[in-house]
């Protein structure tokens, strides 16, 4: 028998291989891995290290993993094998990288990288270490995001209020300008740091991912670099400590810079993640890579991207909005007469009252958007486990019940979601009855997060409109209930942004590239103990060094902006390794 099949036919019979239900592999699946080993034992032959005829293990297992990947790919492509058995086909194709590939002709072995967890194995648990790498990263992710909600409302915020200080001259608002960028700085600080943690977890958690997304992914993360982070290093110095060294023009201009900043890294970061929930304007290349098929405008423009620009964007200016109220709200509790704290107050109810309507139409076109290219996601945010061919209702309130198909205790608005989605009430609406178990994200995770997203959102426009109403009546610093309404939903930007994070990235599930790339593909070959050890490391220290800086910045908030408030230490520029001591008292010079 040839040297290959003999291979294959061992291969096939391997225990942990198969899990299909008549307890082992098609006819298809065995031909595909029979396939798999002759290619194995092709690429093995072609790479020889010495004389005596031995190959490269370490080539042979990197690139007879690619090889495997593209066969595989090439057979569900050309239809070989139906769509229906895609994922066991690749299952069972990828699986050759757990076991050794014997060559009988040299008497070694090489033992493949390993993606996948045969039953068997005992080095590698992938099941945990990918639902550890999962949570860390989400971990990491949610901690970091929270920090750009802010700062990108913030540095916007902070422009307008130096831009009206030069028109105006009011010296209120400098006074505020000088309260809050104490806290932009902070919140900036944290936000760069926590973000630098998230780009090495591609490396080391998600290294499938980054191989074969980064000739995509990379130029966009390093366009962010080069615009928005050079942007922002370059006038962040000039915005914080420049106002008595470049002139309050000069310094407008940095202050303006660094908020096109924010907007610019949102804009390179959102389009990334955009690209991965709906994919457009690539191909793949031999080595399984997915790169640009010649425009790279329909990379960064992909069909999602506007929709969750626009969505994102105002979601960060509300977060501002309500922080900044609550703040006023608080000391409007304390002292009404303070009239730095009014203006704050009235400034924020104002965006309150104009972007949170706004926010829920924006809100309402990302999710057509996503009707239209991510249905399954919509599914699980609805709770729609049936399909309605005559109208969907909108579920209010429930309980998704998963392993039953259904929301129990549902508390429903007949064909409701018919016509905020399809806008006619007879509409049909698929359920996830037509999707298979395997390729529908966590139903009560969507579904719940949704909820919270869409109630806070109402909830500011609602506190929106008692402040229209007191501003007409006059009472808008005296009506000790909307300040403790406001109080309360200070930080509600910050829960609901996180809440729709959790929407978009979980309702992508199971895909890590939607369509295209599994989530389960996408993990680096690590054991569950390493992640779990960095995961605990993470939460460790995000909470001591993260809490601290929080800690510091509700005790800067507790105190009310003051008349002539401070300017940041004007710290002198130095070089390294020198003192400051003669910059602090140049009159200490001594000459002769």
């Amino acid at each position: 028998m040839d040297d290959g099949l003999l291979t294959a036919e061992v291969l096939t019979d391997h225990p942990g291989w198969y899990a299909g239900e008549d307890g082992g592999p098609g006819s298809e699946r065995r031909a595909q891995a029979s396939r798999c080993a002759v290619l194995m034992q092709s690429v093995q032959s072609d790479y020889k290290s010495d004389s005596d005829g031995r190959s490269d293990p370490a080539r042979v297992a990197f690139d007879g993993a690619q090889a495997v990947d593209s066969l595989v790919r090439n057979d569900v492509n050309e239809r070989r094998v139906s769509s229906a058995d895609r994922w066991k086909v690749m299952d069972d194709g990828l699986a050759v990288r757990h076991n050794e590939i014997s060559d009988v002709r040299t008497g070694w072995r090489v033992t493949l990288i390993p993606l996948y967890r045969p039953k068997d194995a005992k080095m590698f648990d992938l099941p945990q270490a990918l639902l550890l790498a999962r949570l860390q990263f989400a971990f990491t992710v949610s901690f970091h995001f929270l920090f750009p909600a802010v700062t990108i409302g913030l540095a916007s915020y902070l422009a307008v209020l130096e831009g009206l200080w030069l028109k105006t001259g009011r010296a209120d608002y400098m006074d505020l300008f000088r309260y809050w960028i104490k806290i932009f700085a902070l919140v900036f600080g944290m936000g760069v740091v926590s973000g630098i943690v998230m780009s090495y977890q591609f490396g080391t958690n998600w290294a499938v991912f980054s191989d074969k997304a980064g000739p995509i992914i990379g130029p966009l993360m390093a366009y962010e670099v080069l615009t928005a982070f050079f942007l922002e290093a370059g006038f962040l110095g000039v915005m914080l400590f420049g106002m008595s060294r470049v002139g309050k023009h000069l310094h407008f201009v940095a202050t303006l810079m660094v908020a096109l900043g924010t907007f610019v890294s949102a804009f390179w970061i959102l389009s990334v993640n955009s690209w991965m929930q709906t994919p457009a304007g690539y191909t793949v290349n031999a080595a399984g890579q997915f790169i640009s098929a010649g425009s790279w405008l329909a990379i960064i423009f992909n069909p999602s991207f506007p929709y969750r620009l626009a969505h994102t964007l105002s979601a960060a200016y509300l977060t501002t909005a309500f922080i900044v109220g609550g703040v006023g709200a608080w000391h409007l509790l304390k002292n009404r007469s303070n009239p730095r704290v009014r203006l704050m107050f009235s400034m924020a109810m104002w965006m309150a009252v104009i972007v949170a309507p706004i926010q829920i139409f924006l809100g309402d076109a990302h999710g057509l958007n996503t009707l239209e290219h991510q249905p399954v996601k919509v599914m699980a945010m609805e709770g729609h486990y049936q399909s309605h061919p005559h109208g969907a209702p909108l579920i209010l309130f429930g309980i998704p019940n998963s392993p039953e198909n259904r929301v129990d205790y549902a508390v429903e608005i007949p064909k409701l979601s018919s016509l905020i989605l399809k806008h006619d009430m007879n509409a049909a609406l698929a359920g996830l009855d037509t999707v298979a178990v395997t390729d529908r994200p966590p139903v009560g995770i969507v579904f719940w997060a949704f909820r919270v997203m869409v109630g806070l959102g109402f909830l500011m426009a609602t506190l929106g409109g008692l402040a229209a109403l007191a501003r007409v009546r006059g009472k808008l610093y005296d009506w000790p209930g909307l300040h403790r309404f406001a109080l309360a939903m200070g930080p509600s930007g910050l829960v609901a942004v996180l809440a729709g994070w959790i929407t978009t990235e979980v309702g992508r599930q199971p895909w890590t590239i939607h369509g295209l790339l599994r989530t389960a593909e996408s993990a680096s070959p690590l054991a569950a103990p390493a992640v779990a050890a960095s995961l605990l490391a993470f939460v460790g220290v995000y909470f001591a060094v993260f809490g601290a800086g929080i800690r510091y910045i509700l005790k800067l908030m507790a105190k009310p902006p003051e008349a002539h408030e401070p300017e940041l230490p004007n710290i002198p520029a130095r070089t390294a390794g020198t003192t400051p001591a003669v910059a602090l008292r140049p009159h200490t010079l001594v000459t002769k």
